[in-house]
């Protein structure tokens, strides 16, 4: 990828990709812990955190890659070789997100078949269901405790990391860039 250029309308691509690692990531984690909690939001938000999830990682891959060619672009700096650093720990956190997604949407396919299968097969009234093939509601109320667990502990990891990276971004970019006061015209 060293003739790629990582540029848009003039500016660096990393500076304008970050904003939307920085707000993805935590939107799309809390709303990995919701779908693990509540059943009813998992079975409407299932598909789009599944998807959110998914171009999550490429985007912060392609983040990261535009990251690095701005370090190569820019005066050598403690803070900024401290930033960069710091930028690929959050590859693990997308790689888990999207496993988070995927174990949310894998139980709301598994109840979704298991809720076709309990569907009554005669259509008369009165008539006699088919065995109970859902998930019993202890198995339902573990595997959802269980997947806010992961989520929650997804979620919290992730989101540290990209306030971290964000953190050490901030101050490369910003440290002693300004005055306490205003200067005067």
């Amino acid at each position: 990828m060293d003739d790629v250029e990582y540029v848009f309308q003039g500016l660096p691509l990393h500076v304008l990709l970050v904003h939307a690692v920085v707000i993805a990531v935590p939107v799309v984690a809390l709303l990995l812990v919701v779908l693990g909690a509540w059943p009813a939001a998992r079975r409407v938000l299932w598909i789009p955190a599944l998807v959110a999830a998914a171009l999550l990682l490429p985007l912060g891959l392609v983040t990261i890659e535009a990251g690095k060619w701005l370090e190569a672009r820019v005066p050598e700096a403690p803070l900024i070789q401290a930033h960069t650093a710091q930028g690929e720990d959050i590859v693990p956190w997308l790689y888990a997100v999207l496993a988070v997604a995927v174990l949310v949407a894998a139980w709301q396919v598994v109840t979704l078949v298991a809720g076709r299968r309990a569907a009554p097969v005669t259509t008369e009234p009165g008539g006699d269901s088919s065995a109970e093939a859902r998930p019993s509601r202890a198995v339902r109320l573990i595997v959802g405790i269980v997947l806010t667990a992961i989520a929650i502990g997804v979620a919290a990891g992730s989101i540290w990391t990209v306030v971290q990276i964000g953190e050490s971004g901030s101050r490369a970019v910003w440290e002693g860039s300004f005055s306490d006061t205003p200067l005067e015209d």
